[in-house]
């Protein structure tokens, strides 16, 4: 597992050099809620609010994330992507997805299916017992 999380970062630095792992986690957190706060990115992902103001600092400065206030509450800012930080995930996605065909074309249809098995499961525990998606 330790392997398999340093491949993760190392991928994640070549697929787009402007975002780290947890960049690209943050943006797809975004990406898929459609937007959130900041103190829900940390309670997500059980990191400190300081941690994650941080890291949303640093993509705003890329240009990559906006707040913009909450339409419902006016004292409340929701992170959005912007227009550059969909480009960033749609080009990330796309070398992931090359990545991915590289690594599995190889692999059985038996094999794949199985291995796709075992990631579902995986993910079904670490969901149920808390873990972060």
């Amino acid at each position: 597992m330790t392997a398999f999380a340093r491949r993760a970062r190392a991928t994640a630095a070549r697929m787009h050099p402007e975002l780290s792992l947890v960049s690209f986690t943050l943006l797809s957190h975004l990406e898929d809620q459609g937007g959130c706060r900041a103190t829900d990115l940390a309670a997500h992902y059980t990191l400190d609010k300081s941690t994650i103001s941080r890291q949303v600092g640093a993509l705003e400065k890329a240009g990559l994330v906006e707040r913009r206030l909450d339409p419902t509450d006016h004292r409340v800012h929701v992170l959005h992507l912007t227009d550059r930080g969909n480009e960033v995930l749609v080009q990330v996605g796309d070398a992931r997805r090359v990545a991915f065909q590289e690594r599995l074309g190889g692999w059985s249809e038996a094999d794949l299916t199985r291995f796709a098995e075992y990631l579902l499961r995986y993910n079904e525990t670490a969901a149920s017992d808390g873990g972060v998606e």
